[in-house]
This record gives structure tokens, C-alpha cells and sequence, in this order.
């Protein structure tokens, strides 16, 4: 559940950038330009911060531990060992 929050919180927030950045800047006649650079800005962040965190909820490599670290940290955080 709180990763669907995480997501559409930071979904939220990029939309907002997006979609209220050009308001914050006087009116030009690039207008059309600098909203163009922010709605392209904020949908870059967004894509880069969703890819990061979706890597990281399920990463395609993970640690290659051997059998002796593996019972050196069992034994440093007082965890049994299941053999099995």
C-alpha cells in the first residue's frame, strides 16, 4: 500500500511542477517555450525518480553472498541458522 502512496504522491508533485511552473514566470513572448521546458522537465524527473525507485523495489541483481558471510552475519545478528 505505501508504495502505491509513494508513487502517487511523487506523481502528484511532478504534475503540480509541471502544470503550475509556467504560472510562476512573468509573461513573455516565450511563453510557449518555457511551458514547454517545464512540463518536459517535470515528466524527465518523474521518469527518472519512477525508474530509480521501481529498480530498487525489485532489483534484478542482488548480493552473491558466500556460505561463510552468510553464517558470519547470522552470528553477528544473533539469528539461527534454518538448515535446511
Amino acid at each position: 500500500m505505501e508504495v502505491i502512496l509513494t508513487i502517487l504522491f511523487f506523481t502528484v508533485f511532478w504534475a503540480a511542477v509541471g502544470l503550475m511552473g509556467p504560472s510562476l514566470v512573468s509573461k513573455a513572448h516565450q511563453q510557449d517555450l518555457v511551458r514547454c521546458i517545464f512540463l518536459l522537465a517535470a515528466v524527465c524527473c518523474w521518469l527518472f525518480w519512477l525508474c530509480c525507485y521501481l529498480a530498487q523495489l525489485n532489483p534484478l541483481i542482488g548480493p552473491k553472498l558466500t556460505q561463510e558471510t552468510v553464517r558470519l552475519i547470522a552470528k553477528a545478528w544473533n539469528h539461527p541458522l534454518k538448515e535446511g
